[in-house]
């Protein structure tokens, strides 16, 4: 295989008697893209992980086509389309809620991005702009004018791939064999160049070229790496595993708002808990969440680390149910333990519990941001449900009751079982606020009234209106 040159030898064709992919099990929209492009005189395959999936029995979220067609002719065939992407440039075929991305072949005179590397294209070329202008770096230059469309940074990493080319050059520039095989709609068969059938069948997840020169290409692979594993129960090949010690990292130059992108989909997909554990385990977690892997580290009591399984093993459930899940909650989860001991030094100097714990969490979230960039709409939330813990332990007279109406309340309490599930708190507290949840209003009422050894709690008194000129005022009618 003469990966430097782009020359790739003749794919072994498996024929559809050969194979177990049904066009039964793929979108009709994906055909209907398909059979236009099969129609208007060009190649069309599906490629990557949906073929990848539907070898192995699992029915694809994600439907992705490749052409020989370019990204224009694209955009002329299909009138529900739109160009997106500077770094990857490729067109989104829209039927109602579903999108199905096509790409042009690439060529491969250097390796280059897969498709799903490039899913916030536009928004990652934006935000990773320094105050230079540069991309996440220094962008190399290319000596050869003809290059522009290919540009690195000066560590490797691929930030432009619009060099078009051939289905054999195509080959190259996907990441991993396991999803370099692409199904052709002109007569069903699977084209494989890279003996990715091969690696599917023993489970087997191994780079394309150079593993040290892929992941230079592109950090991100690392994780992608992780997730295909923990996702399919696949085995990172040695060679594939081998450049984590060395290149974990670069993970740490790839801009935050792509990190956010891949951290949900490691971890709100339903394999959460599996995802971290080989986070650990390969050495990758200190370079996504450096405050909690660091306390993890010195914790001796292993209550963070039990938090952050149960609250995983809690998304992974939710997942399979078919239940909402929100990255607030897992970050709270993730960032307990060094949210936890920032608060306490506070605690220790007197501060109020609930401010105290308000500046931790804007104190490690200042610093997560710097890895994983957390927006506003999780950090803010994010914080006021860490703030509200201390409250539980106040379970009588009003205040007891109000907070039952906070609109806050369900998502803290979700937490404050987790912490009693984890031992990072009492389980008598939990049990109670459990339990109130089930009483009538009028039970509820008389529940913190014994609790508290009589009658609720007296709310605050009423302020008198102070009359205008104050003590000044009086004195000088008293003179007058």
């Amino acid at each position: 295989m003469d990966h430097q040159s782009g020359a790739a030898p003749s794919p072994v064709i498996v024929a559809r008697a050969d194979h177990p992919v049904s066009r039964s099990r793929i979108s009709g929209n994906a055909l209907k893209v398909l059979y236009r492009l099969r129609d208007g005189g060009y190649q069309a395959f599906l490629v990557g992980g949906c073929v990848r999936d539907l070898l192995i029995g699992i029915q694809p979220k994600d439907f992705d086509i490749a052409t020989d067609a370019s990204p224009e002719e694209v955009r002329r065939l299909f009138r529900n389309s739109r160009l997106i992407g500077r770094r990857f440039r490729l067109a989104h075929v829209r039927f109602g809620p579903q999108i199905i991305e096509v790409a042009t072949f690439r060529a491969s005179n250097a390796p280059t991005l897969d498709p799903e590397l490039d899913d916030i294209a536009e928004e990652d070329a934006d935000d990773s702009l320094d105050e230079n202008g540069d991309i996440n770096g220094n962008v190399a230059e290319p000596d050869d004018p003809r290059d522009l469309d290919r540009v690195h940074d000066d560590r490797g990493r691929l930030l432009r791939d619009n060099v078009y080319g051939t289905i054999d050059q195509d080959v190259w520039r996907r990441d991993f064999t396991c999803n370099a095989l692409y199904y052709n709609i002109e007569d069903f068969s699977i084209w494989d160049y890279v003996g990715g059938v091969e690696d599917i069948r023993t489970r087997t997840i191994r780079l394309i070229g150079d593993p040290e020169t892929r992941y230079r290409e592109d950090p991100v692979r690392m994780l992608r790496a992780v997730r295909f594993e923990a996702k399919l129960g696949f085995t990172i090949h040695e060679s594939a595993r081998a450049p984590f010690a060395t290149l974990a990292g670069l993970l740490e130059h790839i801009p935050p708002a792509r990190l956010l992108d891949e951290f949900q989909k490691l971890f709100l997909a339903g394999f959460g808990r599996r995802s971290f554990d080989l986070l650990r385990e390969h050495g990758l977690l200190e370079h996504l969440f450096p405050a909690t892997a660091e306390h993890l580290v010195a914790e001796k009591d292993g209550m963070a680390l039990a938090l952050i399984r149960a609250g995983l093993a809690n998304t992974d459930q939710r997942v399979a149910e078919g239940r909402s899940v929100t990255p607030m909650f897992l970050f709270a989860v993730m960032l307990f333990g060094p949210v936890s001991a920032a608060a306490q030094r506070r605690f220790e100097s007197g501060m109020h519990p609930g401010v105290a714990i308000a500046e931790a969490v804007d104190e490690v979230v200042g610093q997560q941001n710097r890895r994983i960039g957390i927006p506003k709409r999780f950090s803010i939330p994010m914080r006021e449900l860490l703030a509200l813990q201390p409250r539980f332990h106040r379970r009588d007279g009003r205040r007891a009751l109000g907070f039952l109406a906070h609109p806050r309340f369900r998502a803290a309490y979700d937490f404050l079982l987790l912490r009693a599930e984890a031992g990072a708190e009492d389980p008598e507290i939990a049990r109670w606020w459990t339990e109130v949840q089930t009483l009538t209003p009028e039970q509820q009422r008389e529940r913190v009234g014994a609790d508290s050894g009589g009658g609720p709690e007296p709310g605050p008194g009423r302020r008198r209106r102070r009359r205008r000129g104050g003590r000044r005022h009086r004195a000088q009618n008293t003179e007058n």
